[in-house]
């Protein structure tokens, strides 16, 4: 069985392995946990059995008129059984007051979000893959 949760509590880099498939530069455990701490928002998908974290997703938003989803992952094993709807009903549901919900995402899973009345539109994008692994900001690096 597998539960669901929008809270990091008890939860460690141990829990998160097999992520990331077929990324050439993936974040390590230790990374994706970082990812998920400074997320706005996140819902997480928990096999009872193991105690791992099968499934996720982020967003970052303004919690006033906008969010963008970055991040929706459902480890290989345990595709196929209605997590990565469950996760994005979550998500989705959580901003339903908000003006725009935007995610980018490949064209071969287009399908996939259109079950949830997104809608396909043009954008632009930055993929700076040596990169990909994570890299932290430090305070200084950013802009005020």
């Amino acid at each position: 069985m597998v539960t669901y949760t929008d809270s990091l509590n008890g939860i460690t880099a141990d829990q998160l392995h097999g992520y990331f498939v077929g990324w050439p530069n993936p974040p390590s455990p230790e990374t994706h946990l970082k990812i998920l701490e400074k997320s706005d928002e996140i819902f997480l998908a928990i096999d009872n059995e193991t105690g791992n974290v099968v499934g996720f997703i982020t967003a970052i938003t303004d919690e006033i008129l906008s969010a963008f989803i970055p991040l929706l992952e459902v480890l290989p094993d345990y595709q196929g059984r209605g997590i990565g709807q469950q996760l994005t009903r979550r998500m989705l549901d959580k901003f339903d007051r908000l003006y725009q919900i935007d995610l980018m995402c490949d064209q071969k899973v287009q399908s996939f979000y259109a079950r949830f009345k997104m809608k396909r539109a043009h954008g632009m994008t930055i993929r700076n893959f040596a990169n990909q692994a994570g890299v932290e900001l430090h305070s200084s690096d950013k802009s005020t």
